[in-house]
């Protein structure tokens, strides 16, 4: 009766292993598409910031400023590349054209978030100000100005 015990229980031990194996393959072979992947984004953007209001124990006075910050920054990627039809063949001209108004619209979008941060951290107390300086403007914890995982200034890390 030992040795049947002994067989069943391997035999479950096997078969979930098996099961545990074959979950965890499906898992990693399974690629999120654009909208699942904006949507976990976004998710982690919005933990960040809410993570960043709590750690500064804003006073109700500093809401409003939290709040108008939070309008200024919120994330505008609309899942647009360069604006041109897929397949299309561009000129070398044509591409720097776009390269440019894509630039453009970054620095329209940086200018803006400097107006944000700069009338944010006015009303910052200094306490505040470093745990900002600290937490705030890196993304996943790393040294500004550093090369994130994929060689973008800012995010931390090293370039792999």
């Amino acid at each position: 009766m030992n040795i049947l015990r002994k067989s069943i229980l391997i035999g479950f031990t096997v078969l979930g292993m098996a099961a545990a194996h074959a979950q965890d393959s499906q898992q990693r072979d399974h690629h999120p598409n654009k909208e699942q992947m904006q949507a976990r984004m976004a998710d982690m953007y919005a933990k960040r910031q809410a993570r960043l209001h709590d750690l500064l124990k804003l006073s109700t006075q500093q809401e409003a400023a939290w709040a108008n910050y939070q309008a200024a920054i919120k994330p505008a990627f609309d899942g647009k590349r360069m604006e041109h039809k897929r397949g299309e063949k561009l000129t070398a001209p044509q591409r720097l054209t776009l390269a440019l108004e894509m630039t453009k619209k970054r620095e329209a979008m940086l200018e803006t978030r400097l107006q944000a941060v700069t009338a944010f951290y006015g009303q910052l107390s200094p306490a505040q100000q470093t745990l900002f300086d600290e937490h705030g403007m890196r993304g996943h914890g790393g040294k500004w100005g550093q090369r994130g995982r994929h060689g973008h200034f800012g995010h931390g890390g090293e370039r792999s």
